[in-house]
Protein backbone atom coordinates (compact mmCIF):
# COMPACT_ATOMS: atom_id res chain seq x y z
CA UNK A 1 0.00 0.00 0.00
CA UNK A 2 1.29 3.14 -1.05
CA UNK A 3 2.54 5.66 1.62
CA UNK A 4 -0.03 8.90 2.07
CA UNK A 5 1.71 12.16 1.30
CA UNK A 6 0.90 15.04 3.37
CA UNK A 7 -0.39 18.37 2.24
CA UNK A 8 2.54 20.08 3.54
CA UNK A 9 4.70 17.57 1.74
CA UNK A 10 2.72 17.90 -1.45
CA UNK A 11 3.27 21.82 -0.99
CA UNK A 12 7.10 21.71 -0.49
CA UNK A 13 7.78 19.12 -3.53
CA UNK A 14 5.59 21.08 -6.05
CA UNK A 15 8.16 23.54 -5.64
CA UNK A 16 10.95 21.77 -6.73
CA UNK A 17 12.05 20.94 -10.08
CA UNK A 18 13.96 17.69 -11.01
CA UNK A 19 17.25 19.58 -11.92
CA UNK A 20 20.96 20.63 -10.17
CA UNK A 21 20.31 23.83 -8.51
CA UNK A 22 23.04 26.42 -7.97
CA UNK A 23 24.01 26.22 -4.24
CA UNK A 24 22.53 29.29 -2.92
CA UNK A 25 19.28 28.85 -4.94
CA UNK A 26 19.40 24.89 -3.90
CA UNK A 27 19.30 26.40 0.52
CA UNK A 28 16.89 29.28 -0.34
CA UNK A 29 14.68 26.94 -1.67
CA UNK A 30 15.36 24.55 1.69
CA UNK A 31 14.17 27.44 4.01
CA UNK A 32 10.90 27.59 2.14
CA UNK A 33 9.84 23.81 2.14
CA UNK A 34 11.27 23.96 5.84
CA UNK A 35 7.10 24.01 7.05
CA UNK A 36 7.25 21.47 9.36
CA UNK A 37 6.07 22.42 13.38
CA UNK A 38 9.43 22.70 14.80
CA UNK A 39 12.69 24.35 14.66
CA UNK A 40 13.99 21.79 11.99
CA UNK A 41 17.71 21.09 11.01
CA UNK A 42 19.44 21.46 7.23
CA UNK A 43 20.97 17.95 6.09
CA UNK A 44 23.43 17.71 3.38
CA UNK A 45 23.11 13.89 2.04
CA UNK A 46 26.74 13.26 -0.14
CA UNK A 47 26.86 10.19 -2.34
CA UNK A 48 30.48 9.34 -2.60
CA UNK A 49 32.51 7.02 -5.07
CA UNK A 50 34.07 4.79 -2.04
CA UNK A 51 33.45 1.71 -1.08
CA UNK A 52 34.16 1.78 3.18
CA UNK A 53 34.39 -1.85 3.46
CA UNK A 54 38.12 -1.66 2.09
CA UNK A 55 40.27 0.16 4.76
CA UNK A 56 41.74 3.03 2.19
CA UNK A 57 38.31 4.20 1.18
CA UNK A 58 36.75 5.05 4.60
CA UNK A 59 35.99 8.47 5.34
CA UNK A 60 35.74 9.60 8.89
CA UNK A 61 36.79 13.66 10.42
CA UNK A 62 35.81 16.53 11.56
CA UNK A 63 34.65 20.03 9.94
CA UNK A 64 34.09 23.09 12.08
CA UNK A 65 30.96 24.76 10.57
CA UNK A 66 32.20 28.79 10.57
CA UNK A 67 28.41 29.41 11.37
CA UNK A 68 27.88 26.95 14.26
CA UNK A 69 25.47 23.72 14.20
CA UNK A 70 22.37 26.06 15.58
CA UNK A 71 22.67 23.69 18.37
CA UNK A 72 23.80 23.04 22.19
CA UNK A 73 25.83 20.60 22.18
CA UNK A 74 26.13 18.40 25.91
CA UNK A 75 29.42 17.35 26.05
CA UNK A 76 30.75 14.30 28.30
CA UNK A 77 34.46 13.91 29.59
CA UNK A 78 35.91 10.87 30.70
CA UNK A 79 39.39 11.99 32.18
CA UNK A 80 41.66 11.22 35.25
CA UNK A 81 42.95 13.04 38.18
CA UNK A 82 43.55 17.07 37.62
CA UNK A 83 41.71 16.34 33.95
CA UNK A 84 38.81 15.82 35.46
CA UNK A 85 38.58 19.42 36.94
CA UNK A 86 40.22 20.93 33.27
CA UNK A 87 37.31 19.41 31.74
CA UNK A 88 34.63 20.83 34.12
CA UNK A 89 36.24 24.11 33.87
CA UNK A 90 36.40 24.32 29.93
CA UNK A 91 32.75 23.62 30.18
CA UNK A 92 31.71 20.19 29.78
CA UNK A 93 28.53 19.38 31.07
CA UNK A 94 29.66 15.84 32.76
CA UNK A 95 33.07 14.52 33.70
CA UNK A 96 34.59 11.89 35.45
CA UNK A 97 36.31 9.12 35.36
CA UNK A 98 35.71 5.09 36.03
CA UNK A 99 32.72 5.78 37.94
CA UNK A 100 31.31 7.71 35.22
CA UNK A 101 32.31 5.04 32.87
CA UNK A 102 30.35 2.27 35.28
CA UNK A 103 27.38 5.14 34.77
CA UNK A 104 27.49 4.84 30.89
CA UNK A 105 27.92 0.94 31.13
CA UNK A 106 24.63 1.09 32.52
CA UNK A 107 22.79 3.13 30.17
CA UNK A 108 23.60 7.15 31.42
CA UNK A 109 23.42 8.40 27.92
CA UNK A 110 22.37 11.81 28.71
CA UNK A 111 25.29 13.69 26.42
CA UNK A 112 25.89 14.57 22.37
CA UNK A 113 29.65 13.82 22.50
CA UNK A 114 31.90 11.88 24.16
CA UNK A 115 35.73 12.79 24.46
CA UNK A 116 38.06 11.15 26.79
CA UNK A 117 41.87 11.23 27.42
CA UNK A 118 44.22 8.65 25.77
CA UNK A 119 45.22 7.17 29.14
CA UNK A 120 41.33 6.14 29.78
CA UNK A 121 40.62 4.51 26.19
CA UNK A 122 41.63 0.84 27.51
CA UNK A 123 38.61 1.50 29.87
CA UNK A 124 36.67 3.25 27.35
CA UNK A 125 36.31 0.35 24.75
CA UNK A 126 34.79 -2.25 26.93
CA UNK A 127 31.96 0.32 26.20
CA UNK A 128 32.06 -0.27 22.43
CA UNK A 129 28.90 -1.71 21.82
CA UNK A 130 26.93 0.36 23.58
CA UNK A 131 28.61 3.77 22.43
CA UNK A 132 29.83 2.76 18.55
CA UNK A 133 25.97 2.14 17.07
CA UNK A 134 25.25 5.48 18.41
CA UNK A 135 28.19 7.31 16.97
CA UNK A 136 29.17 7.89 20.62
CA UNK A 137 32.73 6.14 20.78
CA UNK A 138 35.66 8.59 20.64
CA UNK A 139 38.01 8.59 18.26
CA UNK A 140 41.54 9.91 17.48
CA UNK A 141 40.15 10.60 13.81
CA UNK A 142 37.22 12.41 15.25
CA UNK A 143 38.95 14.46 17.73
CA UNK A 144 37.48 13.29 20.88
CA UNK A 145 40.45 11.50 21.91
CA UNK A 146 42.86 13.65 23.14
CA UNK A 147 44.61 15.49 26.64
CA UNK A 148 43.78 19.29 25.25
CA UNK A 149 40.47 19.03 27.02
CA UNK A 150 39.63 22.57 26.79
CA UNK A 151 40.35 22.94 23.06
CA UNK A 152 38.11 20.30 22.06
CA UNK A 153 35.57 21.03 24.54
CA UNK A 154 35.61 24.71 23.26
CA UNK A 155 35.51 23.95 19.38
CA UNK A 156 32.70 20.89 19.49
CA UNK A 157 30.22 23.38 21.51
CA UNK A 158 31.23 25.97 18.59
CA UNK A 159 30.15 24.36 15.93
CA UNK A 160 32.94 21.84 15.48
CA UNK A 161 30.90 18.00 14.41
CA UNK A 162 32.40 15.04 13.45
CA UNK A 163 30.82 13.19 10.78
CA UNK A 164 31.81 9.59 8.34
CA UNK A 165 30.89 7.42 5.12
CA UNK A 166 27.85 4.86 5.80
CA UNK A 167 29.06 1.79 4.64
CA UNK A 168 27.06 2.57 1.40
CA UNK A 169 29.69 5.47 1.20
CA UNK A 170 27.12 7.92 1.70
CA UNK A 171 27.68 10.54 4.20
CA UNK A 172 24.75 12.09 5.85
CA UNK A 173 25.48 15.70 7.93
CA UNK A 174 23.61 18.46 9.77
CA UNK A 175 24.91 21.70 8.72
CA UNK A 176 22.80 24.06 10.17
CA UNK A 177 19.35 25.39 11.05
CA UNK A 178 16.36 25.77 8.77
CA UNK A 179 16.25 29.15 10.36
CA UNK A 180 19.85 30.17 9.16
CA UNK A 181 20.13 32.66 6.79
CA UNK A 182 20.46 31.36 3.23
CA UNK A 183 24.06 32.87 2.97
CA UNK A 184 25.30 31.36 6.35
CA UNK A 185 24.18 28.12 5.60
CA UNK A 186 26.09 27.93 2.26
CA UNK A 187 29.14 29.40 4.12
CA UNK A 188 29.02 26.14 5.91
CA UNK A 189 28.17 24.18 3.61
CA UNK A 190 31.35 25.01 1.40
CA UNK A 191 33.29 24.23 4.54
CA UNK A 192 31.67 21.13 4.28
CA UNK A 193 32.63 20.38 0.50
CA UNK A 194 36.18 21.17 1.24
CA UNK A 195 36.51 19.47 4.25
CA UNK A 196 35.69 16.60 2.43
CA UNK A 197 37.84 17.10 -0.59
CA UNK A 198 40.46 17.67 1.54
CA UNK A 199 40.01 14.02 3.09
CA UNK A 200 39.71 12.07 -0.30
CA UNK A 201 40.40 8.59 0.93
CA UNK A 202 43.91 7.25 -0.75
CA UNK A 203 41.83 4.40 -2.19
CA UNK A 204 39.03 6.41 -4.09
CA UNK A 205 39.17 5.99 -8.03
CA UNK A 206 37.36 7.61 -10.80
CA UNK A 207 35.07 10.21 -9.99
CA UNK A 208 34.71 10.68 -6.26
CA UNK A 209 31.71 13.13 -5.98
CA UNK A 210 28.63 11.44 -6.72
CA UNK A 211 25.64 13.44 -5.57
CA UNK A 212 24.83 16.38 -3.11
CA UNK A 213 21.11 16.71 -1.92
CA UNK A 214 20.10 18.79 0.42
CA UNK A 215 16.79 19.20 2.27
CA UNK A 216 15.46 20.00 5.65
CA UNK A 217 14.86 17.65 8.53
CA UNK A 218 11.48 16.91 7.07
CA UNK A 219 11.91 18.44 4.10
CA UNK A 220 11.91 17.24 0.04
CA UNK A 221 15.62 16.62 -0.98
CA UNK A 222 16.75 19.24 -3.48
CA UNK A 223 20.10 18.39 -5.66
CA UNK A 224 23.15 20.87 -5.89
CA UNK A 225 25.37 21.35 -8.64
CA UNK A 226 28.53 20.18 -7.11
CA UNK A 227 30.63 21.97 -9.76
CA UNK A 228 29.11 25.15 -8.91
CA UNK A 229 30.08 24.86 -4.99
CA UNK A 230 33.30 23.91 -5.32
CA UNK A 231 34.09 26.44 -7.66
CA UNK A 232 32.45 29.21 -5.04
CA UNK A 233 35.36 31.27 -3.36
CA UNK A 234 34.42 33.21 -0.39
CA UNK A 235 37.01 36.20 1.31
CA UNK A 236 38.93 36.95 -2.43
Amino acid sequence: MAKKVSKRLREALSKIEDRPYQPLEALELLKQTATAKFPESAEAHVRLGIDPKYADQQLRTTVALPKGTGQKVKVAVIARGEKVAEATAGGADLAGSEELIDEIGKGMLDFDLLIATPDMMPQVAKLGRLLGPRGLMPSPKGGTVTFDLATAIAEFKGGKIEFRADRTGIVHVLFGKATFDAQDLLVNLKALQETIDRNRPSGAKGRYWRSLYVSSTMGPSIEVDISSLRDLKFGE
